[in-house]
């Protein structure tokens, strides 16, 4: 199979692992390179985007982890799943790398956060979780993406965890996580009814299982949600 040719526009500026992954994002996403494509060697991309190897290391790797291309040893990098061609309507393509790269950290982090809510949450900070819920319903209902119904429902996770840390780690992620929710949720917006109910159910079962103080449970949905939202950006599910 002849390899793709990629159109890349050389970069001066920081983070250019970013910039190159936003670069085959956005041919991917917008079909220029189809899924099961071979993408240009290694020493052809440092030529043509005028980086280092260590540069294009980094972007394919972040590509690989995920989900979108594939290293198949001793013969090459191919793309594996195309996410919607929308994706770059809501975000920069060289901010998308960060966005989803920002979900690792929400992984240990909100997890964590969500098991100890099960444990600790007062009547109060459960009603606030519940609050947020039912503001993020209400969005959905009106047709808004409800990015800030959803941080202030994850912040109030934080907060129920009985440590003032948690919902202050939240906060100094606040841009990078405000950005990955706006992005997530204007693509379930513009995607199906049942994956805007997919991700309304996600949540309300986070609650359920914090309010039933079930810390193994509440743990596992935060984690499967999480999962789930980063696997709807980057189109692994395939749905829209």
């Amino acid at each position: 199979m002849d390899d793709v040719m990629l159109k890349l526009k050389p970069a001066r500026r920081e983070r250019l692992a970013d910039v190159l992954y936003g670069q085959i994002l956005e041919q991917i996403a917008s079909g220029q390179m189809a899924e099961g494509a071979k993408l240009p060697s290694e020493a052809r991309i440092c030529r043509d985007f005028q980086v280092s190897r260590p540069v294009v290391r980094e972007a394919l790797m972040r590509l690989q982890a995920d989900g979108l291309v594939v290293s198949r040893q001793g013969i090459g990098t191919f793309v594996k799943s195309r996410p919607s061609n929308k994706l770059t309507d809501f975000a920069a393509s060289a901010e998308i790398a960060s966005y989803l790269r920002a979900f690792e950290p929400r992984l240990a982090l909100e997890t964590e956060c969500a098991g100890l809510a099960a444990m600790r949450r007062t009547r109060a900070q459960l009603n606030q979780i519940g609050e947020a819920l039912a503001a993020l319903e209400g969005a959905f209902a009106r047709g808004e993406t409800g990015w800030e119904e959803d941080f202030a429902f994850h912040l109030a996770v934080a907060a129920a965890a009985g440590n003032e840390l948690f919902p202050r780690l939240l906060e100094e992620l606040g841009d990078i996580l405000r950005g990955s929710m706006r992005m997530a949720l204007s693509l379930t917006r513009q995607g199906s009814e049942d994956r805007r109910r997919r991700v309304l159910e996600e949540h309300r079962k986070i609650f359920t299982a914090i309010s039933g103080q079930n810390r193994e449970l509440a743990r596992l949905y935060m984690r499967y949600h999480l999962t789930e939202s980063r696997a709807r950006i980057t189109g692994s599910h395939g749905d829209l």
